[in-house]
């Protein structure tokens, strides 16, 4: 029975251990000196930049002001104003902007409002398909940077995608907004700093029209972009990360936006690794494809409150299990695999967050993770499967 106990606490805290190696690597990388991106020279690519829409009238015409002056002639703005029931269709008309309306009750989601406006840009396609959320603000020189890199290296590029706490934020959100930094930030980072792909953001994203008209876009997948980058992994065009460019928002003010938010984000993603990342491992593996395996094993990882909590309840196991029947190297692995998690967090915190929160604000990242206990019991119990909104600060 102890034998019993052991090995299965043993390999509990192996599969803990695992994704901590590779945060903890990710991290250690970030903080090397980042490759400098090559210089591409030559002529612009014409692009088109795609804002998908649902009932954006507060936000929208921020949101265009920030991409119109960075356009060239002959490129195009495409608001695809999703089943919505106010304005934002006209208000992106009036200020020059091109605006398809799409209104299906049944098929609802991103990726349908990402289907629509493919085909609507076909007519006169362009060269490179930027996709730019309708809440975001994209930093000057952004647009040329994605286009360039995309069409100069034949792959879907992912800008830097940062989520903002707004100001007077209470710490559960500017907690997030560390995390968020973790997640787009340091992880790739690390990751490019090898010369692997990232995961695709939802925003930000510039992919040759080739390769938009090569993959089903009209999923109502809870995280499309994720699914998204994966495919074209596995097609041989990893994503490059590019954090030269950069698009910012702001989390919800609203408990409920951000909860539905959050809650939308890391089902999706909870999902994705656990129906997909045996195949994808399989796969990467028997082809050979280090790019999709490098892609996988980064999937792996899941969001840093639940990885967090699953390691505390492994290690309060695990140093029980040693106090009744004296199995010790549960407890080890355990530990050390808490002390490596510690070890990343507070490095990338010091590198990369210090002027974002104070340590003071860290310390709170526990209670943090506890209070989201609740959103990882109901995706056991009943998994989101419908893809909804996010309530607007307005709304």
């Amino acid at each position: 029975m102890t034998i019993l106990l052991g090995w299965l606490l043993g390999a509990f805290a192996v599969l803990t251990l695992l994704p901590v190696l590779v945060l903890f690597a990710q991290v250690l990388l970030a903080c090397l000196p980042a490759r400098s991106a090559p210089q591409v020279n030559g002529a612009r690519p014409r692009v088109a930049v795609l804002v998908p829409a649902h009932n954006e009238a507060s936000v929208i015409l921020a949101t265009l002001a920030s991409i119109r002056p960075q356009l060239l002639p002959g490129d195009r703005l495409l608001v695809v104003a999703d089943n919505c029931t106010d304005d934002t269709a006209a208000l992106a008309r009036s200020v020059g902007a091109e605006a398809a309306e799409r209104h299906d009750e049944h098929l609802r989601g991103k990726g349908y409002a990402l289907d629509f406006g493919v085909r609507h840009l076909a007519g006169d396609a362009p060269e490179v398909v930027i996709i730019i959320d309708a809440d975001c603000q994209v930093s000057e020189g952004s647009i040329d940077h994605l286009a360039r890199r995309c069409a100069s290296s034949g792959r879907p590029v992912q800008a830097l995608d940062l989520m903002r706490a707004p100001a007077g934020a209470g710490l559960k959100v500017q907690v997030a907004e560390f995390a968020w930094r973790v997640k787009n930030l340091v992880r790739p980072r690390g990751w490019a700093r090898l010369g692997l792909p990232c995961q695709l953001m939802g925003t930000g994203m510039a992919i040759a029209w080739r390769d938009m008209t090569s993959i089903d876009l009209a999923t109502g997948h809870l995280v499309e972009d994720l699914k998204m980058g994966l495919a074209f992994c596995r097609s041989g065009k990893p994503p490059l990360f590019c954090p030269d460019a950069l698009v910012t928002s702001y989390f919800p003010r609203s408990d409920e936006g951000l909860t539905t938010q959050r809650a939308r984000w890391e089902r999706g993603h909870l999902s994705v690794l656990l129906g997909d990342a045996p195949t994808l491992l399989k796969a990467s593996v028997s082809r050979r494809n280090w790019n999709l395996l490098a892609m996988t094993v980064d999937l792996m990882v899941p969001p840093l409150a639940l990885l967090a909590l699953t390691l505390l309840g492994v290690f309060g196991a695990s140093w029980l299990a040693f106090v009744l029947f004296d199995v010790l190297a549960p407890a080890v692995i355990a530990t050390g695999a808490m002390a490596l998690l510690c070890v990343a967090v507070l490095l990338a915190w010091s590198r990369f967050s210090r002027e974002v929160i104070g340590f003071s604000v860290l310390l709170y990242a526990p209670f943090y993770a506890a209070r989201k206990i609740p959103l990882y019991l109901g995706f056991l119990i009943k998994r989101q499967v419908e893809w909804v909104r996010s309530k607007r600060d307005d709304s």
